[in-house]
């Protein structure tokens, strides 16, 4: 596919707030199918890291104790999600001072030098303490990378989309990201039903990670070889755009960064259970072999893919508030039976991560849209990526390690409460926020 110079200029003017016709042009699908082919190839060395954790556990810290191998894991990915606030500050003003383009560029480069680095970085049996401590750095660079991502990726598409069909092309951003959940998924089927164990921990792992890289590369080309938006470079012609769009998010629209916080604390949380890390939590807690997990887990977001798009349509019909009022609310009321359900068979999982995954669909396939809508151009990147890095940093990054904490300590059974009270607090936000479906966009 010829991904070059897809954007021409003129070719985006209903994005700006112009006609109000659902039709896309040809060059806006061209647009959102390159990006949403970079973002998915950069998300798959993000994802490898959950779906291998038993494995790196043991790969890359002390033997003897399973569990505090698997939570030091656990918290190595939770400290990658302290640098994803760091990475959106950084990455985001860069993509508002420069262009979407320049700044999905570096996100990419980022994501995929790191996971190489994983890729090959010896266990801790063959240099101690050094093997953690590159883990570490690499995922620290991957969390710095996409904490920028997400602003710049979003813009892109949202600004790159006709006035009536925002939500569509912005749940491509999320298409992208589960796209590259399922490769991993399928690397990860692939490579524990075909490798024995003792190969598995050898190697087998580790060329996840080099394909993983190389699908990187990828991305990377496919960037290099588009063009920015209308948004931003009317935003820069006009002389709009900010030496410092992190301080003008704070003072020039405080609303609308609390707002984003809100909307994305029930979404993240619920996200990294379902779709991340329910395989290796139900591995763990009720015994289910891991590639039986991981098929479930395939099967689902595989669904889930196909859905998003259409839960996008759906919101540009009905609008962002009861689509994302309805999956808060599914899950206020069905987390307890949902989690109650998880047992040692396939038919139990994939019950119980279709039926989440089903309702996540009502976040999923807004979110990109409605924090783009928050923010005018020459602020949007760094408005959708801070705000919403900061949430993910907080119950995003902590979700598995919580999660894994509460069964180890015997509290499994709490786990729906804390499904459900942050389910709650955006349904909260959802339910008083204003409807942005018809709002101008520049």
């Amino acid at each position: 596919m010829n991904t070059g110079s897809v954007m021409p200029a003129g070719s985006r003017r209903e994005s700006s707030g112009g006609a109000p016709t659902g039709k896309l042009s040809g060059a806006q699908r061209k647009a959102i199918v390159a990006g949403t082919i970079g973002n998915t190839v950069e998300w798959v060395d993000w994802a490898l890291y959950s779906i291998f954790a038993k494995i790196i556990a043991d790969e890359f810290f002390p033997k003897g104790n399973g569990a505090v191998a698997l939570l030091s894991t656990l918290a190595v990915f939770a400290v990658g999600f302290v640098m994803r606030p760091v990475g959106a500050a950084v990455l985001g003003a860069y993509a508002d001072r420069h262009g979407r383009k320049k700044g999905m560029t570096l996100t990419v480069a980022l994501m995929a030098g790191a996971g190489f680095i994983i890729a090959i970085t010896p266990s801790y049996e063959a240099i101690g303490v050094l093997s953690p401590l590159l883990l570490l750095i690499a995922r620290l660079v991957q969390g710095f990378s996409a904490g920028g991502e997400f602003g710049s990726s979003s813009a892109f598409l949202v600004e790159s989309a006709a006035r009536g069909r925002r939500a569509f092309a912005g749940a491509w951003q999320q298409v992208s990201v589960a796209g590259g959940v399922l490769i991993a998924s399928l690397l990860g089927t692939l490579t524990t039903s075909v490798l024995s164990d003792e190969t598995l921990h050898s190697w087998g792992w580790r060329v996840a990670f080099i394909f993983g890289g190389l699908l990187g590369l990828v991305g990377l080309w496919l960037r290099v070889s588009v063009e920015d938006t209308e948004s931003f470079t009317q935003a820069q012609g006009s002389g709009r755009t900010r030496t410092n769009p992190v301080k003008a998010m704070f003072v020039e629209h405080p609303a609308a960064t609390l707002r984003v916080v809100g909307i994305t604390i029930a979404g993240t949380l619920t996200y990294y259970i379902w779709v991340n890390y329910l395989p290796t939590y139900a591995n763990v807690t009720t015994g289910i072999p891991l590639k039986t997990a991981l098929l479930s887990q395939t099967l689902c977001l595989i669904i889930f893919v196909i859905a998003l798009p259409f839960a996008g349509l759906l919101s540009d019909r009905i609008g962002r508030k009861p689509t994302m009022a309805g999956f808060a609310g599914g899950f206020v009321v069905l987390a307890w039976p949902l989690l109650h359900l998880l047992h040692n068979s396939f038919l139990s999982l994939f019950l119980v991560q279709l039926v989440g995954m089903l309702m996540i669909l009502g976040y999923s396939a807004n979110c990109a849209v409605i924090m783009a809508e928050q923010f005018p151009a020459e602020v949007r990147a760094t408005g959708i990526a801070l705000p919403y890095a900061l949430a993910v940093a907080v119950f995003g990054g902590t979700a598995p390690y919580i999660t894994t904490w509460l069964h180890e300590s015997g509290h499994s059974d709490m786990l729906w409460i804390y499904v459900a009270a942050a389910a709650l607090i955006s349904l909260v936000v959802y339910l008083t926020m204003p409807e942005t479906k018809d709002k101008e966009f520049h």
